[in-house]
């Protein structure tokens, strides 16, 4: 887990991490999106949102394996709907 992990794993994919951006992806240098897809094609979520979640659940895991919680699960749990007065 120390160390350089691997990169480059997808053809023409490369994304990027700054910390005070976040993740963004381009395919053969053209800007993309990321997105949550499920086994059937259904597109639950893409853009900016999920790029963020993801980036939020990589360094909350990161910052758990530094706090010595590494064997903790990190997860992304939806926001809870607030209750709208009728």
């Amino acid at each position: 887990m120390i160390g350089h992990q691997q990169t480059g794993a997808i053809q023409g994919v490369v994304i990027t991490a700054v910390s005070h951006e976040g993740l963004r992806v381009s395919v053969n240098g053209k800007p993309a999106r990321l997105a949550i897809v499920l086994d059937d094609g259904t597109v639950v979520s893409a853009g900016d949102d999920v790029a963020r979640e993801a980036e939020a659940v990589a360094v909350n895991c990161y910052r758990n394996q530094l706090q010595g919680k590494g064997f903790l699960r990190v997860l992304s749990v939806p926001l809870a709907k607030t209750a709208t007065k009728t």
